[in-house]
C-alpha cells in the first residue's frame, strides 16, 4: 500500500461560489485562483500524486500554462485517477478535511463525497468529508481564505 498527504490554500476575493469538490457552493466570495480554485480536488490531487511519487498538482498541471486558466478541477482529479490506475494501484480510502470558518460545509458533505467518488472510481463509502474552524485564528479564522488537507491509502489493484 501506498500513503499520500495534500494540502492546499486560496484566498477569497471577487465572485458569489465556491468549488469544493467539484460542487458549487454558494458564498459571498469566490477564491483567487489560475483554475476554478478547488482546494479540496487540489489537495485530493496532490495526495494522490504524492502517494505515486510523481510530484505535485503544479508539475502536472501549472498555472504558467494559460490552457488551466479557469478550468474545472476535476479533470485534474480524472487525470490523477488515470495515473493511479496505470501505476497498478486503486483507492482504498479519502480522507478530506476542508479549513474554514465560512461556508458550512456539512450542508454540502454527502453531495461532495458523491462527485469526488465518481471521479475516483470509488464508492461513497470509501471517500470522507468533514470540516473544521481555527476557531476564528488565522487567516481562515479572519475569513480571508479556505484550506483543505487530503489523506489517500492506495492498495494494489
Amino acid at each position: 500500500m501506498r500513503i499520500g498527504s495534500g494540502f492546499d490554500v486560496h484566498a477569497f476575493g471577487a465572485g458569489d461560489h465556491v468549488m469544493l469538490g467539484g460542487v458549487r457552493v454558494a458564498h459571498g466570495q469566490g477564491v483567487v485562483a489560475h483554475s476554478d480554485g478547488d482546494v479540496v480536488i487540489h489537495a485530493l490531487c496532490d495526495a494522490l500524486l504524492g502517494a505515486l511519487a510523481l510530484g505535485d498538482i503544479g508539475r502536472h498541471f501549472p498555472p504558467s500554462d494559460p490552457q488551466w486558466k479557469n478550468a474545472d478541477s476535476r479533470q485534474f482529479l480524472r487525470h490523477c485517477m488515470l495515473l493511479v490506475q496505470q501505476h497498478g494501484w486503486a483507492l482504498g480510502n479519502a480522507d478530506i478535511t476542508v479549513i474554514c470558518e465560512r461556508p458550512k460545509i456539512g450542508p454540502h458533505a454527502e453531495a461532495i463525497r458523491a462527485c469526488l467518488a465518481g471521479d475516483l472510481a470509488a464508492t461513497v463509502a470509501q471517500v470522507s468529508v468533514k470540516a473544521t474552524t481555527t476557531e476564528r485564528l488565522g487567516f481562515t479564522g479572519r475569513g480571508e481564505g479556505i484550506a483543505a488537507h487530503a489523506v489517500v491509502l492506495l492498495v494494489r489493484a
